[in-house]
C-alpha cells in the first residue's frame, strides 16, 4: 500500500486528518513512525510557510509524500493574534487550557460584536517528481466569553463557526469534519493527492 506521512507528532490532528484521507486508499503515517526526525523549527511568519518548511524536511527525510500543515486562530479585534503563533500563544510549550486561558484574558473586553475570528489552515503537499503544492482552508465565526464542550482541541470549546449554535468542540468529528478550516483545506488538496496516487 502506498504511503503518506503528515508531518506532525499532534496525535489530535493526525486522528482528523486521517479521517479526512480514509478513502484515499493510502496508509497515513504520522512523525511518530520516524524518530530518526528531531523537532522541526517552524520559524516561518506565515502558516504556509510552515506547512511547507515541515512537508518539505519530512519528504527530504522519508523519501516519501509529506503533508504538512499549520494553523492558525486570527481574531480580528487582535489585529490578527494569535495567528501563526496559535499553539504557543501562552509560551513555547503551552497546554491547549493555557492558550484558550490567555485568549480569554485579552479578550475580557470585548462586546460580542467585536468577537469576529476565523481559523486557517495551510496544507502544503511534497511529493517526488511533481514538487509542492500549497492550499488554505477558512472557517469563520466568533469567539465566546467561556469554553464550550469537550471535544476537539486547542481552541475549539471557544469558537462558534458562523451558521451555527455549537462550538467545534461541541460537535461530532463528522459534524466538524464538513464544515473545518482543516477539512476545507484537505477538500482543496485532495484532487491532488488523488492524482498523484491513482
Amino acid at each position: 500500500m502506498k504511503q503518506l506521512v503528515l508531518a506532525t507528532h499532534n496525535r489530535d490532528k493526525v486522528r482528523e486528518i486521517s479521517a479526512l484521507l480514509s478513502d484515499l486508499g493510502v496508509e497515513v503515517l504520522s512523525l511518530d513512525a520516524f524518530p530518526q526526525i528531531g523537532p522541526i523549527v517552524e520559524d516561518s511568519d506565515t502558516l504556509e510557510g510552515n506547512a511547507l518548511l515541515k512537508a518539505n524536511v519530512v519528504g527530504r527525510s522519508t523519501g516519501l509524500p509529506a503533508l504538512g500543515d499549520d494553523t492558525g486562530l486570527e481574531v480580528h479585534s487582535l489585529y490578527g493574534e494569535p495567528g501563526v503563533y496559535s499553539s504557543r500563544y501562552s509560551g513555547e510549550h503551552a497546554t491547549y487550557s493555557e492558550n484558550v486561558s490567555k485568549l480569554m484574558a485579552n479578550m475580557k473586553s470585548f462586546p460580542p460584536r467585536r468577537r469576529a475570528a476565523r481559523f486557517r489552515c495551510a496544507l502544503a503537499f511534497v511529493a517526488p517528481g511533481i514538487g509542492s503544492r500549497t492550499v488554505e482552508g477558512v472557517c469563520r465565526g466568533n469567539i465566546l466569553e467561556k469554553p464550550r464542550g469537550t471535544g476537539g482541541f486547542g481552541y475549539d470549546p471557544l469558537f462558534l463557526p458562523k451558521g451555527f449554535d455549537k462550538t467545534l468542540a461541541e460537535m461530532d468529528l463528522s459534524l466538524k469534519n464538513t464544515l473545518s478550516h482543516r477539512a476545507l483545506a484537505i477538500k482543496e488538496i485532495l484532487p491532488i493527492l488523488r492524482k498523484y496516487f491513482k
